[in-house]
Order: structure tokens, then sequence, then C-alpha cells
């Protein structure tokens, strides 16, 4: 405990001196420094304190170099005999600390699980093995024909008739799909090559565009479940059944105002109508009621 004692009175002498610094800055000149040569003694004295400064934070840095991290959080110690106080000044005290050591807890705790997490998943959206020796070409679903696009397109406009995809492509070879869902919403869906990459839904009374979100809530949050969706049914070696699979779930959406939630039975909650769509059975639920 000795370094950390002397690092303890480090920390005081630095705030000290530093605090004389700001002290002697705000008094300015004195009647003590004279009339004559004033200006020299003020800014000679300040250069004294400033080189105390100097010396207290190098005394510190070496007194912190001298420390070992601790392996664990510290125990409360002697500090809970602080609970025995009988002033309410320092009662307070004891809360704050046990708060304070929890929270250190927490972090430990929670820094270890995130390491044994992180260890076992290579954080990569691809499934590409790089032990291997030799490297070999793999299907990548950015790099694909537009023809590719358009076949796959116009298979699930084919399948879905009360829904309309029209693809055009501003953005020179990647296509944007505009979608329209009955009389109920339009929807654009920028690609990639075959990777769905932003997803914007608005009312059908709305314009569409890429950079501005709906005006109507209930657009908004089916936005958000819209790029929820996005990521879950990517596949990097499926493309094309990740993109019929993301469009099957979207079409789910024609009944948007008229199925009621399948857990509370209500057709509207906290004035809004089931937006979520369930990936597997494409049931629907409010947001407060999705499983």
């Amino acid at each position: 405990m000795e370094p950390l004692y002397t690092a303890l009175n480090a920390v005081k002498l630095l705030r000290s001196s530093v605090g004389h610094v700001f002290d002697t800055l705000a008094n300015g000149l004195r009647a003590d420094h004279g009339e004559e040569g004033k200006d020299t003694k003020f800014i000679i004295e300040l250069q004294e304190l400033l080189s105390t400064v100097n010396v207290n934070f190098r005394d510190l840095e070496q007194a912190v170099n001298s420390l070992t991290p601790p392996p664990s959080a510290f125990n409360l110690g002697n500090t809970a005999f602080l609970s025995q106080e009988s002033t309410l000044e320092r009662q307070a005290l004891y809360s704050d600390l046990v708060r304070s050591y929890k929270w250190t807890d927490k972090v430990h705790e929670y820094g270890n699980v995130a390491v044994s997490l992180f260890s076992q998943n290579s954080l990569k959206r691809s499934y590409t093995n790089s032990s291997s020796k030799r490297r070999r070409t793999q299907t990548s679903s950015h790099n694909v024909p537009p023809q590719t696009v358009d076949t796959v397109i116009a298979t699930i406009d084919r399948q879905f008739p009360d829904m309309t995809v029209s693809i055009s492509r501003p953005f020179t070879s990647n296509a944007v799909l505009q979608i329209t869902l009955g009389r109920i919403l339009k929807a654009l869906v920028a690609f990639k090559g075959l990777m769905i990459e932003w997803v914007v839904v608005k009312g059908f009374c709305e314009t569409l565009d890429l950079w501005t979100e709906s005006r109507h809530k209930v657009f908004r949050k089916v936005t958000e479940n819209a790029h929820a969706a996005m990521l879950h049914f990517y596949s990097p070696t499926m493309p094309e059944l990740a993109v019929r699979s993301f469009m099957t779930w979207f079409h789910s959406y024609n009944t948007l105002f008229s199925d009621p939630c399948k857990r509370c039975g209500n057709h509207l909650h906290s004035a809004l109508p089931p937006t979520w769509r369930d990936f597997r059975t494409l049931e629907p639920f409010h947001e407060e009621c999705k499983p």
C-alpha cells in the first residue's frame, strides 16, 4: 500500500500547486510587488509556481508508474464500518461507496463474459475459412451481374400478384427496387449486387426517396423492422434465398391494418397496429407483444 499512499500524496501536492497558480492569476498584481518592475516580479513569481507544478507532475508520473494494477476489484475492507457512523453526512458516503464497488464488480464481470464471447466469435459476415492453405475464389453476393438480379426480382414479382416491383439503377449497376404493396405502403430497397443494403418504407401517398423517413410513425416502425429482417435473412452463400425470404417476409405487411396481434388480440396498441412480423411464421405482433 505504500506506493499507493505515495501516489495519492503526489496528487495532493500537484492539486495544491495548481491551486496556487490560479490564485496568483486571480489576484493579479499585488501591493507587495512594489511600484518598480512589478510586471517582471509577477511573471517571475508565476514562473516559479509553474516550475513547482512541473516538478510535482513529474513526481506524480513516477509514483503512478511504480503502481501495479490490481488483479481484481478492491474489497470494501474496513470501510464497511462506515455504515455504523451516526453522522448523517457520513452515512451517505457509505451508500455511495457501496454503489461504486458494485459498479466496479459488474464491470469486471461483464468484461470477463465479453472476452469469452468475443474469443468464440470471429465477428465476420463470411463463411470463408481463412485457415486453408490455398485460396479459392468465393462467390460473392456483391459481384453479381445485373441480369441475374433482374431474373431473381422478376421471379419474386410473379410470385406475389398484389405486390408491384419495379427496378431502376440510378447508381451505376446496383439496383434499387420500388415496391408497392396494394394501397397500403410503398418502399425503396437498395441493393449491392444481390445483397440488400438499405430499406425505406413510406405510406402509399408519400413521396419515395432513400434519404428521408416517413412522416408517419407506423411506417417508421416498419422501416426499423425491415432493417432487422435485412440483417436476419442475410446469407453470403445463398443470396437468392436471402432476397426471396426477405421479400416473402415483407409481403406479409399486406395485412398491416387488418390483422390483429397474435398475442393480445387487439388491432391497436399505443395507437399503432401490429408492426412486427415474426421471421418464421410471419404472424403479426405489436412492438410490446413480440416474442
